[in-house]
């Protein structure tokens, strides 16, 4: 087990909101957090407020819906010293919350696709074989209530009238990705899991949600953090298994 304080961890998409809270409670717990977003500015400016709270985080122009930017990541993390022990696969969009799948147009879906689904696994797929070569490594999906399919499925459960068809349609796909990726890494102390934060009050959320960051942060540092006995190929809320 590598020591906690040696670790380094990517999170997508920090720049704010669960992003943000996440790459703060990693750098608490010791770990050196590589901040990312595509607008360096505000990332900049996050990663600042973040330093100026005696945290160690850097930060990194990513933009997860190029994949020139995520091929370049491997260079641009050697030429700074850096490795990533732990993903934490967050940056989302949510374009169509009010659309219905029959009225869902192509550019919605494909750029709801290309930042939720395409960019983590490109992102996984990138920096799998380092995370192999070192025999360490942790992914954390942010997925959601939303792309779950018994939930979808379940004319009981409150989820199945929601609308937003391309944010569900990308979160399912993002968990079947889990379930595949963990499967290829589970033999070399991969784990690999996604996770609902549930309704959280972000920019995405609302004001309305009944949770803070910190409580939707909490499920995602649990899984970035886990031992070599930990879970693989699960879907958590509260760090309970939820049903796909």
């Amino acid at each position: 087990m590598k020591d906690q304080n040696s670790k380094i961890a990517l999170v997508t998409g920090s720049n704010r909101g669960i992003g943000k809270e996440i790459a703060k409670q990693l750098a608490m717990a010791g770990i050196k957090v590589i901040m990312s977003a595509r607008d360096r500015q505000k990332g900049e400016e996050t990663a600042l407020s973040l330093k100026n709270q005696g945290l160690e985080v850097d930060f990194m122009t990513l933009d997860v819906r190029d994949a020139a930017s995520i091929q370049k990541l491997p260079e641009e993390l050697k030429n700074r010293g850096l490795k990533v022990d732990i993903l934490i696969n967050n940056a989302a969009v949510l374009l169509d919350r009010t659309a219905r799948i029959d009225e869902l147009s192509l550019e919605d879906l494909e750029n709801t696709m290309a930042t939720n689904v395409y960019g983590p696994f490109l992102l996984t797929q990138t920096l799998l074989p380092y995370m192999k070569k070192q025999n360490y490594g942790r992914v954390v999906n942010i997925s959601s209530g939303m792309g779950s399919i018994t939930d979808m499925s379940d004319a009981k459960s409150p989820v199945s009238t929601y609308s937003s068809p391309a944010y569900r349609l990308s979160k399912a796909t993002l968990n079947v990705l889990t379930i595949l990726f963990a499967k290829e890494a589970s033999r070399h102390n991969i784990l690999i899991n996604s996770m609902c934060p549930g309704w959280v009050r972000t920019e995405m959320g609302g004001s309305n949600a009944p949770l803070s960051v910190e409580q939707g942060a909490e499920t995602a540092i649990w899984l970035a953090t886990l031992p070599e006995n930990g879970p693989t190929g699960g879907f958590f809320r509260n760090k309970k298994l939820i049903p796909w």
